[in-house]
């Protein structure tokens, strides 16, 4: 339904204002025609004029009688004049007094007209701050209900945009773990590959190791049975001497003595080195770079008693790890027993004395 148009207060003022108008023109209009209807009253004559005139021709007596009668009949005269104007003027008053009671009733009307408009304008005035304050509530209202659908609308996208994020997150969380898992499971796939080569690499060094074992084993019993032989044939070999030397020094010249004592010191001599390298291979570690003959020269440092003081490099085999266990093999020997009880000239050659170890000579 369409909404009609309030009037505006100069459209409520509008009527009232003609009607006032109109009142007053009516009201002065009947004030003048009253005024206009006023009868006029005839000038007075005097009556004893005419007398006078015809009395002229009489005696003073008579004349001063006329005069004293015209002068009572003008004064009687003046005085129904002055009272007919006074009537006049009673009439002329009540008239204007009429008319001044006639003006205050329509002024009367007219401030009653006034405040009747005066009041109309208040609630008019009144309707139209009540329409404006409904307007602005109503605009109030508008904008709090925007307001709420705007904060209502922004809520809503906030609580979109948090489960879009939530979900983006889960999806994103989803994701990682399966990629976690994917590497876990790739992981645990290569550690197996890596724990079985390991394995396989620990099942081929325990195998090496068995073997170079049993090598070792076989190694040992060979240099035992061959250090075993060389002390016997060494124990042997210095009671043939020894016993020989005793036999030919009884019965040959010092000269001959000497030569024999020699030849037999060299011989005894060749069995110690034996005796040294068989000892040598007992505690001798192979290295990884060993090669058959490699050789490296030693220059060793013994006691009396047959302990080894001291073990250097001569001259290198050109491959360090090869030097050092040969050094290392020689100072394990510790001491040699079987060298205790020789005499000091037979002993001095191995108070410092050089060694030629090669792969061969420790048995490889």
């Amino acid at each position: 339904m369409r909404e009609q148009r309030e009037p505006s207060a100069s459209e409520n003022y509008f009527w009232p204002t003609v009607w006032a108008v109109g009142l007053h023109i009516l009201i002065f209009g009947m004030l003048f025609a009253s005024f206009a209807m006023t009868p006029e009253l005839p000038p007075s004559k005097p009556i004893v004029q005419a007398t006078l005139y015809q009395l002229k021709s009489k005696s003073q007596a008579t004349t001063q009688t006329n005069q004293k009668i015209a002068g009572e009949a003008k004064k009687s005269a003046a005085r129904q004049t002055e009272v007919e104007q006074m009537e006049q003027k009673k009439v002329e008053q009540e008239a204007v007094k009429a008319a001044e009671q006639k003006k205050e009733e329509a002024a009367e009307k007219a401030a009653e007209a006034k405040k009747a408009d005066q009041a109309k304008a208040s609630e008019a005035k009144k309707a139209d701050e009540a329409k404006k304050a409904d307007e602005a509530k109503k605009a109030d209202d508008a904008k709090k209900a925007t307001e709420a659908k705007k904060a209502e609308e922004k809520k809503l996208a906030d609580i979109a945009k948090k489960k879009s994020e939530e979900e983006a997150k889960k999806a994103a969380e989803e994701e990682a773990k399966k990629k976690a898992a994917e590497e876990a499971k790739k992981k645990i796939v290569e550690d197996a590959k890596k724990k079985a080569a390991e394995d396989a690499k620990k099942q081929a060094v325990a195998d090496e190791a068995k073997k170079k074992t049993a090598e070792d084993a076989k190694k040992k019993a060979a240099a035992d049975a061959a250090k075993k032989k060389a002390v016997e044939a060494a124990r042997k070999s210095t009671e043939e001497k020894k016993a020989q030397a005793l036999a030919d020094l009884l019965s040959d010249t010092p000269q001959r003595q000497q030569a024999l004592a020699d030849e037999r010191g060299d011989e005894v001599a060749g069995s110690f080195d034996d005796l040294i390298r068989a000892r040598a291979a007992e505690g001798w570690a192979r290295p990884p770079s060993a090669r058959k003959n490699m050789t490296v020269v030693l220059q060793i440092g013994m006691l009396p008693d047959g302990t080894v003081t001291s073990v250097t490099v001569a001259k290198s085999s050109g491959d360090g790890p090869f030097d050092s266990s040969a050094v290392a093999a020689v100072k394990n020997i510790g001491r040699l027993t079987e060298m205790q009880g020789m005499k000091p000239s037979d002993f001095n050659p191995y108070r410092s004395f050089k060694m030629t170890f090669t792969p061969e000579d420790l048995a490889l």
